[in-house]
């Protein structure tokens, strides 16, 4: 049976472990090539129908890049590479814009010159809307993009290009706005797993007063568990429509404040929040709930993961950390 090629962009972040897991877990057989300009930490040699193979490269580097595509010749391309920190846009706005449009641009124009015959999914973010009335909730793909922050700006930018390149090369790529995931493996400078660590840190402290520091903790976001983006991942290239967009979303919101006393919950801790102004970032999007009509009727996917039952994942995740450290 021939194997399906994958290559993975950003495959050092945690969506690619669990891309991954995936495939394996379906007895999918696959060859994978990951490529990041960070050195992966990920076991490479414990799958069964994997075979995986891993390249450090800067996707900026016209050079490498073109010998990559040229010897692997994916029949798949997940794009996850990019500076996917909203807050770092705003710290660092030249470089987070340059960075997510030009690696982008960079790869499927080495693809197109090179003639490789591939699908490649175009990773979009929630945040391309920006902030939206309640009315128009739950967001679908058609809905008027108002991106306020740089970082959303790049990924709007990459969604345009995407469907410059449909429309005028004909490649064949599908683009997503995936809504915010949270899961095991995903790093700290993100809100989710940055509560977690500091709830389970909290936990263990003995004073009676558990504050924990926060930025604005109203704001509503539609979580989504990384697993089951990665399945909708695989249904996008499976039967995803070319040149087509799709949220991956869950249709239910969830404020930070909510997400805080789940977890704490979790822990059997009752906690308090301040806000620090520093956290707060400017003109941050109120509410983000999208629509996922549109991937479950073209591709069969729907969540399968609570944002209860991540959240409680997340925090295992943590506490297990926690202890081997």
């Amino acid at each position: 049976m021939k194997k399906e090629k994958y290559l993975i962009t950003g495959f050092s972040g945690f969506v690619s472990k669990h891309f991954l897991d995936y495939l394996e877990a379906n007895k999918i057989a696959s060859e994978v090539l990951g490529i990041d300009i960070n050195q992966t930490d990920l076991n490479l040699t414990h799958f069964e129908y994997i075979s995986c193979s891993f390249r450090k490269i800067d996707l900026l580097n016209k050079e490498q890049v073109e010998q990559v595509i040229s010897d692997f010749k994916p029949d798949y391309v997940l794009h996850l590479a990019s500076n996917s920190s909203v807050a770092m846009s705003w710290k660092k706005p030249v470089e987070s814009f340059t960075n997510n449009t030009n690696i982008f641009l960079n790869l499927i124009e080495t693809i197109r010159l090179l003639e490789i015959k591939c699908r490649i999914l175009s990773i979009g973010s929630s945040e391309e809307y920006g902030n939206v009335n309640a009315a128009d909730l739950p967001l679908k793909e058609e809905h008027t993009l108002q991106p306020v922050s740089p970082y959303a700006v790049a990924r709007v930018s990459q969604e345009m290009l995407s469907k410059v390149y449909v429309d005028s090369y004909g490649m064949d790529i599908v683009m997503t706005r995936s809504f915010n995931h949270i899961g095991s493996y995903q790093k700290d400078i993100f809100v989710i797993p940055s509560f977690a660590k500091q709830l389970i840190a909290l936990s263990k402290n003995n004073s009676e007063v558990k504050d924990l520091t926060t930025g604005d903790t109203s704001i509503i976001r539609d979580f989504v568990d990384v697993r089951d983006v990665v399945q909708a991942y695989y249904l996008l290239f499976k039967k995803g429509v070319k040149g087509q967009l799709y949220n991956v979303c869950t249709c239910k919101g969830t404020s930070l404040n909510e997400a805080i006393q789940i977890m704490a919950a979790e822990l059997n801790i009752n906690v308090s929040h301040h806000t620090d102004s520093a956290l707060v970032r400017p003109n941050d999007n109120t509410i983000i709930i999208g629509s996922n009509e549109k991937i479950r009727k073209d591709t069969g996917w729907t969540p399968t993961i609570s944002t209860e039952q991540s959240l409680k994942d997340v925090l295992h995740y943590y506490k297990s950390v926690d202890s081997i450290s």
